[in-house]
C-alpha cells in the first residue's frame, strides 16, 4: 500500500458512498498531457477513464508553443490535421535590447522534417484532443477529484469525490497522474520533487495589438540596466486571429504578491491560487486573486514595444510564478506521473507541455501491452529509464536559457534548433533498446540508431497509388512495425523476419517493405514501397538489407544489419511477454 499523507485525504464528508467501479487505467488530469495519455490508450484499445476536478475547460492561452516533434506525434495518432487547421506558424523571433534590434532568430528546419513550429493556445489544444478522444466513446469526467489512492499487487484503488460531493472508489490496474505541479498522485507516491522558485513574478495577457511586425514572429524585448541585468521584459507570442498575441511581462508592484506580503509583514508564499504553494511549497503557474488589466499591459508596451502600439480586446490575463523542479522518479509500482506532475521549469523555448505530451505518449504504448498481459515484466520500468533523463536535460536547459538567454547557449545553432524542436530526444541507453550491431554502414555511421527518432522521408511509391507517399503516411495510426529494407521484394529473409515478428509479438507487429530505388520487379508478399528517389536510403543510411523495429512512439527499437532472425527474437523478448 502506498502511504498517503493525511492532508491529502482530508475532504468534506461524502454525501453518498458507491461500490467500487473498475477500469484498466485511471488518468487524473485532463490537460494536454492527460488527454494525450487517455487518447493514446483508447486508440490502442485500452479501457480508461479520465477525471478532472475542473467543471469546464479553462479559456486560458497558457502553453502556446507546439514543437515539430509534437506534431509528428499527433500525425502518428491521426489528429494532426485538426491542429494544423487551428494553429498559426511560428517562423522566428525578433529580439530587441534597450530598443536596439538584434539578429533575428529564424526557425528554419531541414527539408526532411515534415512539420515546422506552431502556436496554438492551450484551450484549443485541449479542445482538439478532447474531440479526438471522443471518437473512442470516452469523455472527461469533470468535477471529479482524486482524494487518495492505495496500491496492491493487483491494481490501484482510488478515492474520488464528484462535483455533487458523492464519494466513489475506482479500481484500476494502473494510475497515471497528469495532475500538474501540485499532483496528488506524486504526493501519494511520496516522491521527492526537488528544485526551487524564481523570485520574479510575471503577468500574462491575451490581447490584440496594432503593430505591423512580420506575421509569425514572436517578440522578445528587454531593457538591461547599468549592471547588465534585465529589469524590464516583454515577450509576445502570436496567436490565431488578426493581431492577437499572448504577452508576458514582469508584474507591476501593485500586483506583486511578494510586495503585498512585505507590506503586510506576512509570508509571501501563503497566497491561494494554482501557482501558489498551496501547502506543498511549489510556487508555479497561474496565481489567483490578481488580474492584470489593459492599464497594466499598456505601459509595458509603451516602454518596450519596437513600434508604437495599443493593446485592446483583452480576453484573459493572470499573474504567474515559475519554479524548476524534477521528480526523483516517474513512477512507483502501478502508478506513474507525467507532465507538470513530474517536471516544472521556465517556459523558455515552449518545452514544458510538449515534453509532457511525449511523456504520456511514451507511457501509453507500454501500459497498453501491460494491460493485455503481453508486456515483458521490465517494460514499464523503461518509462522512468527513458523519460527521467529527458526531464533532467529539459529542466537544466530551460533554467540556463532563462538566466542567460538562448543566444548565450554555446551549442551550434543548427543543433540547438533541432533540440528546441525536440527532434533530438532519444533513448540510446534504454534497457529496451537493442544496441546497434557493429559494422560499417553506407556512409560509415549507422544513424539513425536504436533509441533515436525514426525520421521521415518522401518519394515512396506503391503498386496501386499513383502518387508518392511519405514514410509518415505509412506509419500513421499504426503500432509496432517491422520495417524491412532490401533490394529484392521476394527475398527469403523478408518472409523469415516477418514471421518471427508476428510470432514473438503475438501478431501485434506488422511488417512493411521498402525496396531499393533500383530493385528488380517481383511479387512481394508484404506491403511494399519503392524508394523511388532514394530518400529512405539516404535518410536511414542504408545500402544493404537492413531490418528496423519501429516502436509505437516513433523511435527505433533495433537496427539489424544483416537482418538476423536471432537478433530480432532477442530484441522482441525485451518487449513482449513470452
Amino acid at each position: 500500500m502506498v502511504h498517503v499523507e493525511p492532508s491529502m485525504t482530508a475532504a468534506a464528508a461524502p454525501t453518498a458512498a458507491a461500490a467500487a467501479e473498475s477500469t484498466d487505467v485511471l488518468v487524473v488530469g485532463a490537460g494536454p498531457v492527460g488527454l494525450t495519455a487517455a487518447a493514446e490508450l483508447r486508440r490502442q484499445g485500452v479501457d480508461c477513464r479520465l477525471i478532472d476536478r475542473l467543471p469546464a475547460r479553462l479559456p486560458f492561452a497558457k502553453a502556446v508553443g507546439i514543437q515539430p516533434r509534437t506534431l509528428e506525434v499527433w500525425d502518428r495518432m491521426g489528429l494532426v490535421r485538426a491542429a494544423l487547421d487551428a494553429a498559426v506558424p511560428m517562423r522566428g523571433q525578433l529580439t530587441y535590447v534597450n530598443g536596439q534590434a538584434q539578429e533575428p532568430i529564424e526557425l528554419a528546419l531541414p527539408p526532411e522534417v515534415p512539420y515546422g513550429f506552431a502556436a496554438l493556445p492551450q484551450y484549443e489544444t485541449e479542445r482538439i484532443l478532447e474531440e479526438f478522444l471522443g471518437r473512442f466513446g470516452t469523455g472527461i469526467e469533470r468535477g471529479s477529484e482524486l482524494l487518495s489512492f492505495r496500491q496492491d499487487a493487483g491494481g490501484v484503488t482510488s478515492r474520488v469525490v464528484t462535483a455533487t460531493g458523492a464519494e466513489r472508489e475506482i479500481r484500476s490496474r494502473f494510475l497515471v497522474g497528469c495532475d500538474g505541479a501540485h499532483s496528488v498522485v506524486r504526493k501519494g507516491l511520496g516522491l521527492g520533487f526537488e528544485g526551487g522558485a524564481f523570485p520574479e513574478e510575471y503577468m500574462l495577457a491575451d490581447v490584440r495589438v496594432d503593430w505591423d511586425l512580420p506575421a509569425g514572429y514572436g517578440v522578445r524585448a528587454m531593457h538591461r540596466g547599468a549592471d547588465g541585468a534585465v529589469d524590464d521584459l516583454l515577450v509576445a507570442i502570436p496567436l490565431p486571429g488578426p493581431g492577437r498575441y499572448r504577452v508576458s511581462m514582469l508584474v507591476p508592484p501593485e500586483l506583486s504578491l511578494a510586495r503585498r506580503a512585505e507590506a503586510a509583514g506576512s509570508d509571501a508564499g501563503s497566497g491561494a491560487g494554482t501557482g501558489s504553494p498551496g501547502g506543498d511549497g511549489v510556487a508555479h503557474g497561474l496565481e489567483g486573486g490578481r488580474t492584470p488589466t489593459l492599464a497594466h499591459v499598456q505601459p509595458v508596451l509603451d516602454r518596450l514595444s519596437p513600434q508604437p502600439t495599443t493593446a485592446s480586446d483583452l480576453r484573459w490575463s493572470s499573474v504567474f510564478r515559475i519554479s524548476h523542479r524534477l521528480v526523483e522518479r516517474y513512477g512507483e509500482g502501478r502508478a506513474f506521473v507525467a507532465g507538470d506532475a513530474a517536471h516544472i521549469h521556465p517556459p523558455t523555448g515552449a518545452q514544458g507541455m510538449n515534453t509532457g505530451i511525449q511523456d504520456a505518449y511514451n507511457l501509453a504504448w507500454k501500459l497498453a501491452l501491460a494491460v493485455e498481459g503481453a508486456a515483458h515484466p521490465r517494460l514499464l520500468a523503461s518509462y522512468d529509464a527513458e523519460r527521467h533523463p529527458v526531464g533532467v536535460e529539459v529542466v537544466g536547459r530551460t533554467v540556463r536559457h532563462a538566466a542567460e538567454g538562448v543566444q548565450g547557449d554555446p551549442t551550434p545553432p543548427e543543433e540547438l534548433l533541432l533540440r528546441e524542436a525536440q527532434l533530438l530526444v532519444g533513448y540510446p541507453d534504454s534497457p529496451i533498446v537493442r544496441p546497434a550491431a557493429p559494422g560499417p554502414s553506407a556512409d560509415g555511421a549507422a544513424r539513425p540508431g536504436p533509441g533515436e527518432r525514426a525520421p521521415d522521408c518522401g518519394g515512396l511509391l506503391g503498386a496501386i497509388a499513383a502518387y508518392p507517399l511519405r514514410l509518415y503516411d505509412l506509419l500513421r495510426d499504426r503500432g509496432h512495425l517491422l520495417l524491412l529494407y532490401g533490394d529484392s521484394p521476394d527475398a527469403v529473409w523478408i518472409d523469415e523476419l516477418a514471421a518471427v515478428a508476428a510470432k514473438f509479438s503475438g501478431d501485434r507487429m506488422a511488417a512493411l517493405v521498402v525496396l531499393a530505388e533500383h530493385a528488380p520487379a517481383g511479387a512481394p508478399r508484404l506491403p511494399s514501397y519503392r524508394d523511388a528517389r532514394g530518400e529512405f536510403a539516404r535518410g536511414y543510411r542504408v545500402a544493404q538489407p537492413t531490418a528496423f523495429v519501429l516502436r509505437p512512439d516513433g523511435y527505433l527499437g533495433a537496427r539489424l544489419r544483416p537482418p538476423d532472425a536471432g537478433q530480432l527474437t532477442a530484441h522482441l523478448a525485451q518487449l513482449f511477454h513470452s
